[in-house]
Parts: C-alpha cells; sequence; structure tokens
C-alpha cells in the first residue's frame, strides 16, 4: 500500500544554525548557568528502571533531603516545572471543602491561590502592603477568622524580588492553628537559609532551574510525614494521574513503575545536589549572600535604585529600578546582541531582574552582567557611572572579615600547584 502524505515536510533549520554561537551568560531570573558536571549528566540515558536508577534516586533523595532540611522520606521529584511540583502539592492537599488561606506578595504566591481554586478548595487570600511579604500579624489576623486546612507562602517572591524574612514565625502560627503549611521555595532553596521539620514547614517545593543549578524539567517537593497522612486517607480520587504522590511514590519511593521518568533531568539533578552536598549549605549561603550583597552595593554607585527596601529584600532575584523613560526591552536587547548576557524583565514593572542563584554567583559573571547592563544603559542614554560601579563590586568582592576564606566565599575554584616552573633551555 503506497503513502501519499498530504502535508509536505517542513525546510527545518538545523539547531546550530538558530543557537548562538557562543552560549548567553544567563542572568535573569532563571534558568541559570549550569555546572559542567550537570551538563554532562544531562547528556546521558539509561533504563529509569532497575538496580542503576535504584542507586540515583536513593542518592538524590538522601542530598535533597539535606537542601530541604528535613527526616522526612517522603522526597519525590517531579517530571515538569517547578509549577508542577506547586500543583503537585495543592492538588494532592486540597479539593472541595478544604479551606485555603494564600498568603499573596506577587504573581508565584497568586499562582498557588490559582491551583487551590482550579481543585474547588475554597480559598481566602491575604495580600502584602506594597513591596512587602505577608507579616506574621496579618497572618495571626486571618487564621483568627476561621479554621483552615492549608496555608500557602512563598519564601523569596521571584516576580518583583521580596522575601518572606519572618517564614518560622508564620510556621509557627500556622502549625498552632492546626493546619498545614505549604512553602514555595523555589528561587530560594540553597540560597537562603531554609530549614523544614525545625520550622515546622509541612511542603517544600522547589526547581531544579534556579538555586539548584540544575535543567528545568525536573523539580523536588517534600512532604512532612503529617502532610502524607493526608496525600494517603484523602477521600476522593485525585483529579491528576501524573501529579498523584501516592502514585509517583511507587517510582519514588518503591522502585516501581509511574510513567517513564525524565533520566537526563534526574541524573542532571542529582549532580546539582551532589555539588551542594560538597560546597555545604553553610558556605553556599555566605557566598549568595556575598555576592548578592556586592552587586546590590555596585548598581546602586551606578546610580541604579533598587525596588524592594533592604530589609524585605530578596537577594537571589534582584529586582533595580531603571529611570524613568528608560527603553528596557532596547537594553536588554543591547546587552544579549552586544554582550551576550541576559538578564530579566518583569511582570508589568517598570523594572529588570537581576538573578544571584548557584552558578550566577561568580564574581566573573557578576563583572560581567554589571558592565553589560551599565554600557548597555549609557548606549540608550541613561547616563550611569559605569566606572564608578565596577570599582565598587570590586572593592566590595575584595573585602572579606577576619577569618573568612575568600576562596569558598565567592565561590572561586582553588589555584592547582603546577610545581616549579621548568628550567630554561
Amino acid at each position: 500500500m503506497s503513502f501519499l502524505p498530504t502535508v509536505p515536510p517542513p525546510l527545518a533549520t538545523p539547531l546550530a544554525a538558530i543557537l548562538p554561537s557562543e552560549p548567553l551568560l544567563l542572568m535573569g531570573a532563571g534558568p541559570v548557568p549550569i555546572p559542567h558536571a550537570v551538563a554532562s549528566a544531562n547528556g546521558v540515558v539509561i533504563n529509569h528502571l532497575g538496580d542503576t536508577m535504584n542507586q540515583v534516586v536513593l542518592g538524590l533523595k538522601d542530598m535533597a533531603a539535606y537542601a530541604f532540611q528535613t527526616s522526612s522520606p517522603r522526597v519525590l521529584g517531579v517530571a515538569g516545572p517547578a509549577s508542577a511540583s506547586m500543583e503537585m502539592a495543592i492538588a494532592n492537599l486540597a479539593w472541595p471543602g478544604r479551606r485555603v488561606l494564600a498568603l499573596v506578595c506577587g504573581v508565584f504566591s497568586h499562582r498557588l491561590a490559582e491551583m487551590a481554586l482550579g481543585v474547588g478548595a475554597d480559598v481566602t487570600t491575604v495580600t502584602s502592603g506594597a513591596l512587602q511579604p505577608i507579616r506574621p500579624e496579618q497572618v495571626e489576623q486571618a487564621l483568627a477568622q476561621g479554621q483552615f486546612d492549608l496555608v500557602t507562602v512563598v519564601q523569596g517572591e521571584t516576580s518583583c524580588g521580596v522575601r518572606t524574612g519572618e517564614l518560622e514565625a508564620i510556621a509557627r502560627l500556622v502549625q498552632a492553628h492546626g493546619a498545614l503549611l505549604i512553602v514555595d521555595a523555589v528561587c530560594t532553596l540553597s540560597t537562603t537559609a531554609l530549614q523544614m521539620d525545625a520550622w515546622g514547614i509541612d511542603v517544600c517545593v522547589t526547581g531544579g532551574q534556579k538555586g539548584l543549578s540544575s535543567i528545568p524539567g525536573v523539580s523536588l517537593i517534600a512532604f512532612s510525614e503529617a502532610a502524607w497522612t493526608v496525600v494517603e486517607t484523602r477521600p476522593r480520587p485525585m483529579p491528576h494521574w501524573c501529579l498523584d504522590a501516592a502514585r509517583a511514590w511507587r517510582f519514588w519511593g518503591e522502585h516501581a513503575y509511574h510513567y517513564t521518568a525524565p533520566v537526563p533531568g534526574i541524573l542532571a539533578l542529582y549532580e546539582a545536589l551532589r555539588l551542594i552536598a560538597e560546597e555545604t549549605l553553610e558556605a553556599r549561603f555566605e557566598r549568595h549572600a556575598r555576592s548578592s550583597a556586592a552587586l546590590q552595593a555596585a548598581l546602586q554607585v551606578m546610580g541604579l535604585g533598587l525596588l524592594v527596601p533592604e530589609p524585605d529584600r530578596l537577594h537571589s532575584v534582584v529586582a533595580v529600578c531603571m529611570p524613568e523613560g528608560a527603553d528596557i526591552p532596547a537594553i536588554r536587547r543591547t546587552m544579549v546582541e552586544g554582550f551576550n548576557v541576559e538578564i530579566a524583565g518583569a511582570f508589568g514593572l517598570d523594572i529588570v531582574r537581576i538573578g544571584q542563584m548557584g552558578e550566577q554567583c561568580r564574581p566573573s559573571n557578576l563583572f560581567r552582567v554589571l558592565y553589560a547592563l551599565g554600557a548597555s544603559c549609557r548606549l540608550h542614554g541613561v547616563p550611569l557611572d559605569v566606572a564608578g560601579g565596577m570599582a565598587q563590586l570590586e572593592q566590595e568582592l575584595t573585602v572579606f572579615p577576619s577569618g573568612s576564606n575568600p576562596t569558598t566565599d565567592l565561590g572561586i575554584a582553588p589555584l592547582v600547584d603546577l610545581g616549579p616552573d621548568p628550567l630554561p633551555a
């Protein structure tokens, strides 16, 4: 039987002709640059079932539990973006009749509320003031209005650079109320201190493509035992088959089939978590704090303002105010075309966002993004003191408190001793 196609083959362009000859330096709100070990692992495919994958999964879960700071065994990967792990959290714990209190301070905290509405839950929102996180007193007041089953909050609001600095206090209030707390740590896990068990967090979600410096498309979620009891005893079937945590546990807990796992992404995430454990959370937090503080100081000396006041400022995604009349799309385009550096725009705000997550927090990347932004602004008529900003960045990165280690605190690879120079011939 002959085959007569009705749709002709397209004239497909080779990927090599589409991609830039030199990769962009990704300094936006994610994804971020990935280490060589992560990139290499992402090029490997193995059977998603069997002894080799079982070893990978066991090791990955141990390292992820370290990142979350939890002793709970209920750590799972999710084949999807961070929003998929958010949806797994919501869909497994919320259903019609369940009351959800959503603490909103930006786009992604509002997304959690939207997801809860989508599964039919009764949702109440509490919104923070402009450029502020939710405060514990707001939570206490809202919890006094009735009984809630779930509370959702973000530790860092990627959309506008606001940090929930009193997360531990909020978690205590939720715990005392008898509700479960879901925390979005998508841009903060491994960049900002978080202790799931010690603070009383019931579900914590993150994505691979931000602080973990892995690839997009594979995310993580961790459940407390209290939250897992709800997963196992929910009174109605899950509306999402792939995001059913109990079904997913067959792969992540019992080494059995759920669906074909995203093998290269899991291997990449394994290597990313291994590098975090090797660096240690303490050193990683210090590196992120120093890197972001240095960049913030340099931006201000250069002549740009920061959107969020310092006490509430997220340091993993820095929101930078652009002068009135600045052509932000043109400036960002010049950064890409002229300097091979990419930063992020925003959701309806006259700002740009510079990421300070994982591999972005390296001195060479800081100097490059600062110069690219300053020079591009000047090319488009925004008068900035680029030299002053660069000098300030250099000063910030070379002044260390007594007892610190510049090599580890900045994430600089240690020098290798090659021995004495060879004698001249």
